[in-house]
């Protein structure tokens, strides 16, 4: 069965958020980013699981080892369903970070970020100093995040195919980035339509503004999953 798209939340304030989510008679997965985390804290998980939906906490966790072994521990106590470290920070960090988040949460998914979709080819190059191409990044860091016992990797729908090609069908991507054919792409550089993300092999796509921003957000969730679903 096809996941769920999962809508990002990317509300500043507690109460946009559930009045966004009042407007919706079916359970969905949403996506908590660091915006509406950091000014709600915990209590937003509370809401937003009492209203059936699934969560994937999206706060990218990158620190020494201990901090995010620590910082792991405390969110697998939230019964979210997703989290997320960025695999920059290491394998040593994420194979500790997954162990206690899992000590607290046995069901919930752990994925690693690899390249933001914010980034292409020329400024990783300009700015990471990395010697690897962009695919090769994503691909080394999805393997790192493999070794040390996560779920999964976030990466452009671009990188999917690759990723369980090299590394394991059953490795899961996450995939940002997403937009209509009539969508402004803002700061995203590396996109794909719903359609497009199925046919690249993403296991799950998660999708913004073309949902919180549209003026019917029920009607353009339905045409997005829709599409992701190839109905």
């Amino acid at each position: 069965m096809t996941a769920k798209p999962i809508i990002a939340l990317d509300f500043s304030t507690y109460e946009a958020a559930k009045e966004f989510l009042a407007g919706f008679d079916e359970t969905l997965y949403v996506k908590v980013g660091m915006e509406l985390y950091m000014q709600s804290g915990p209590a937003i998980i509370d809401v937003i699981k009492a209203y059936g939906h699934d969560v994937f906490l999206d706060l990218k966790l990158h620190d020494i080892p201990t901090t995010v072994e620590r910082t792991m521990s405390v969110l697998g106590k939230l019964n979210v369903d997703m989290v997320n470290v960025h695999a920059a920070g290491g394998f040593d960090m994420m194979q500790r970070g997954a162990a206690a988040f899992r000590k607290e949460n046995q069901n919930g998914k752990i994925i690693a970020v690899t390249q933001l979709t914010s980034t292409d080819e020329k400024t990783m190059q300009r700015e990471q100093q990395t010697s690897l191409s962009l695919t090769d990044s994503v691909l080394h860091y999805a393997s790192l995040a493999y070794k040390a016992g996560l779920d999964g990797v976030v990466s452009s729908p671009l990188e999917s195919r690759m990723i369980h090609n090299e590394i394991s069908a059953d490795f899961l991507t996450v995939t940002p980035g997403i937009r209509l054919q009539n969508n402004k792409t803002n700061d995203q550089v590396r996109v794909v339509t719903p359609e497009k993300a199925r046919l690249l092999g993403s296991d799950y796509i998660v999708v913004g503004r073309p949902i919180t921003q549209h003026e019917n957000p029920p009607a353009a969730y339905a045409e997005i999953k829709r599409l992701w679903e190839g109905e």
